[in-house]
């Protein structure tokens, strides 16, 4: 792969059954990091947090520049370890003076099969058997070395380099630094006017690492590639890791400028371009979204440092569904990005339900009845491992707190009815080819359709029922609502005699009637939850877990409603 700066850097990817079990390998040993951890620091926020059961007291932000370990685990690896990242990194060197940045060379081939035997072996924390340190260097190494793309190789690399941390930081404190590593990336930051020359010195006009600091680095078997080490000042832009630190965590003005411009592009025209090797080509839309989505993580971890971090529940209550005043200019550029990506742009139809529970009802029933569903998914033969492999033709939208904040969307009928209010201003915006793609809401049969939602489309001229032969505002006899523009409604089919439905009233009883734990099923509030489960655990340990025993027949006609929805968009969408 092309490196920014120039040369290549090679990547030996594992094939996928060596893959999964270099993963599984991996997790394993993030599973005894976590283990070390909590003997040595049983009274961190990382290990408190871990042991309570609570989601709600869990914290989204780790204070890490902490004078107690005792209390607060050591911050020293940031690199492909739990609850750290480029952004932990970069906090831990914010308003220095001073920061030297060193970049190890050759990093992954400076562990050979040996030394990651061996570690196993003699480290204090596993002394394991010989012959199980020789299967993990087996499943580890490729070619005598731990490759670069191997998913265990990361976590190895820390746990042999840990020694070498734990020296280098305690060098850090001893001439007043602080020191952090994100795999081969090594950085000091200093609040002196200069660096002390043990870590970092002037040789011919270009900083040098200290003599000591080169010592430590060469005697736990590495070497530093002196072309990337550097000193940023105070009084010009300091950037670790890839973000700027003289401030706040924050990504690169230029970075955010390019996404925004492209943004802009894309709004208007349904397409970008970008410079590649001095070359213009057509931009990818999975990496501006992986780009915006970077850039969302920095901001979305900088409100959370607010002295009064934003209260989610207090602001909706305060503005209703429209928190669009409470977004930068970052966040209401991702905001709209994200609504033409799933919305306007959308390279396939959008599903958006209730709640997480339909997602997957519905996705479920699809893969179980996937023969008689070409318009919503389909099967193949995957070219490497010549088995049949299954394509979703349609996006199902996950609800999350970010959804909620950039989209005002979070499931729930209340949820959607504003979205359906809103919809033709957003859609105004946008200048692009028109969507090529339907978005559909599915939806209970029941009272939250008919006192959220039913009303509001009274009062709106364009939803058109079908067919055509109901009355205009029959809706919940409708096979689906065609509301405006590429939007459209499903509701559940009512009962036979007319009654409300939800989904979960689509399958047997033979379904509704397992019992999990010693209870039985009931989806609606205020059920006895010592003797009762709700749709969670009725989606994911009957529907989910049992789809092979479960039958499927009483949701086909609300897919077929779904596929005559996007029929009906493709027959119109050109006109």
């Amino acid at each position: 792969m092309p490196k920014k700066n120039g040369g290549k850097r090679e990547i030996n990817a594992p094939i996928e059954k060596l893959k999964s079990l270099q993963s599984s390998l991996s997790n394993l040993l993030l599973d005894c990091i976590d283990e070390i951890n909590k003997v040595k620091f049983p009274r961190s926020e990382v290990n408190k947090n871990r042991d309570k059961s609570s989601k709600a007291n869990n914290h989204e932000i780790l204070k890490i520049k902490v004078p107690n370990a005792d209390i607060k685990q050591q911050s020293l690896s940031h690199g492909f370890v739990r609850n750290r990242s480029i952004i932990t990194n970069a906090m831990m060197h914010l308003g220095q003076k001073n920061v030297l940045n060193i970049d190890l060379k050759d990093f992954f081939d400076s562990f050979n099969f040996g030394r990651v035997r061996g570690f196993f072996i003699k480290n204090k924390n596993f002394k394991l058997d010989s012959h199980i340190a020789t299967v993990i260097a087996q499943i580890a190494c490729y070619d005598n070395k731990l490759p670069q793309g191997g998913p265990c190789s990361p976590v190895i690399t820390n746990l042999i380099t840990h020694a070498l941390d734990i020296r280098l930081a305690a060098l850090a404190e001893k001439y007043s630094c602080i020191y952090t590593r994100y795999a081969d990336d090594l950085t000091f930051s200093t609040r002196e006017k200069v660096f002390p020359e043990k870590i970092a010195r002037l040789d011919n006009g270009k900083y040098a690492a200290g003599k000591k600091l080169k010592s430590e680095i060469s005697r736990s078997g590495f070497s530093i590639n002196d072309k990337k080490t550097r000193v940023q000042f105070k009084d010009s832009r300091q950037d670790v890791t890839g973000l700027v630190v003289n401030r706040k965590p924050n990504v690169k003005k230029e970075y955010w400028r390019t996404a925004k411009s492209q943004c802009h592009s894309l709004f208007r025209t349904g397409s970008f371009t970008k410079i590649v090797s001095d070359v213009v080509v057509e931009g990818n839309i999975n990496e501006l979204e992986g780009q915006l989505n970077f850039i969302d993580q920095v901001d979305s971890y900088n409100r959370l440092r607010q002295k009064a971090p934003l209260n989610y529940v207090y602001q909706f209550a305060k503005h209703g569904h429209n928190t669009l005043p409470l977004l930068s200019d970052r966040e209401r550029t991702f905001s709209r990005f994200l609504y033409y990506r799933l919305f306007y742009g959308n390279a396939k139809p959008t599903i958006l339900c209730e709640g997480k529970t339909d997602n997957v009802y519905l996705k479920t029933a699809i893969k179980r009845l996937v023969s008689a569903y070409p318009k919503l998914a389909k099967t193949r033969v995957n070219s490497e491992t010549k088995k049949p492999s299954y394509d979703l033709l349609v996006r199902f939208l996950e609800y999350s707190k970010r959804t909620r904040f950039l989209l005002q969307l979070f499931g729930g009928t209340s949820y959607l009815s504003y979205f359906i209010s809103k919809f033709e201003a957003q859609y105004a915006f946008y200048k692009a080819p028109k969507p090529q793609h339907p978005v559909l809401i599915v939806l209970d049969n029941d009272s939250g359709f008919y006192k959220e939602i039913e009303n509001k489309l009274k009062k709106i001229e364009t939803p058109t029922v079908y067919p055509v032969s109901l009355k205009k505002h029959d809706f919940r006899k409708a096979d689906f609502i065609h509301v405006m523009h590429n939007l459209y409604i499903v509701l559940t089919p009512l009962s036979a005699t007319g009654k409300d439905t939800m989904i979960e009233d689509l399958f047997d009883d033979t379904a509704r009637g397992v019992v999990v734990s010693g209870k039985t099923f009931n989806p609606k509030d205020g059920r006895d939850n010592a003797k009762e489960y709700g749709k969670e655990v009725f989606a994911k340990k009957v529907i989910q877990d049992q789809r092979n025993k479960i039958n499927f027949d009483g949701l086909k006609p609300l897919l077929d409603r779904m596929v005559k929805a996007i029929e009906h968009y493709d027959s119109i969408k050109n006109s």
